[in-house]
């Protein structure tokens, strides 16, 4: 699968955010998907777009090392058939214009919109970019949801599900709230009821008599039920990509499709097993 084999980049000398060593993980996983998807739905689409609403500059360097690799907007630029539409968001400035370099360097016929600001609060102008479908014009839509931290706005999703759209969720549950863990169960914060629309998995996590070791798989179970209350198929949390940290092998955080179609997971299910065991593979 090429789109996993070419990850690594020259320094530009464009504003390039660090990331910790497992972020290559993640995006050998998305070039794996973004290859299948792109060409698996070339035909059966009018129109296929891609949105990224955290995409940061393009490129992305490892912490600690001079290795450059492509971040999610230039994977998904950089794949066999691209897609036909474009739509990135990101709400730092000097992210945004590197991008938008990186992006006319690397992919000039690409048909790309820029949204400047943050993804909840600009979701209206991200919406209006999708291409409207019709009878002739059937479209589809992938979204990399890919925030820093547990912070994401489930009604922001809610608002994008109204289309033909997939999801690629990145769940910070072992980065943030495995580690405010008594913030988010007994203080006020309403950081997880944002993220999964709803304020009753408080009391499910306290009737359920759990302990603590079982948060994580459980915010992950309570996203896949706000998930599946918008028309998306529910699946086990095997299907759902655990990544850890390089150095303590500790969970930071699962990687998730949601679709409303079977065959997005049969192409998901086929990136899992090229994840597992395949590392020779990538280097």
């Amino acid at each position: 699968m090429a789109g996993s084999e070419n990850l690594r980049v020259d320094d530009d000398g464009l504003i390039t955010p660090e990331v910790g060593g497992w972020a290559e993980t993640k995006y050998r996983l998305l070039a794996l998907y973004y290859e299948l998807f792109s060409t698996g739905m070339k035909n059966k689409w009018d129109q296929r777009v891609y949105m990224d609403l955290y995409a940061g500059a393009g490129y992305s360097r490892i912490q600690g090392t001079s290795r450059f690799l492509k971040a999610s907007p230039a994977i998904a630029l950089t794949i066999p058939h691209l897609f036909d539409k474009y739509i990135f968001c990101e709400e730092s400035k000097d992210l945004l214009d590197a991008l938008k370099t990186r992006a006319q360097r690397i992919a000039p016929e690409a048909n790309v919109a820029y949204i400047a600001g943050n993804c909840d609060a600009e979701i209206e102008r991200i919406y209006k970019e999708i291409p409207k479908a019709s009878s002739t014009n059937r479209v589809l839509s992938l979204c990399l949801v890919d925030p820093f931290d547990f912070g994401l706005k489930f009604d922001t999703l809610r608002r994008l599900s109204t289309v033909f759209i997939d999801f690629v969720v990145l769940l910070a549950i072992g980065m943030d709230a495995n580690r405010n863990y008594e913030l988010y169960v007994e203080g006020n914060s309403t950081k997880i009821d944002a993220a999964l629309g709803n304020t009753e998995w408080r009391e499910r996590w306290k009737a359920g008599g759990l302990k603590r070791s079982d948060f994580r798989p459980f915010l992950a179970a309570e996203f896949c039920r706000s998930m599946e209350s918008l028309g998306y198929l529910r699946k086990p949390l095997d299907r759902m990509k655990l990544v850890r940290s390089l150095e303590k092998n500790l969970p930071l955080y699962y990687l998730a499709l949601f679709s409303r179609s079977e065959t997005a997971f049969n192409f998901w299910d086929d990136v899992l097993k090229y994840s597992t065991d395949q590392q020779q593979l990538w280097d």
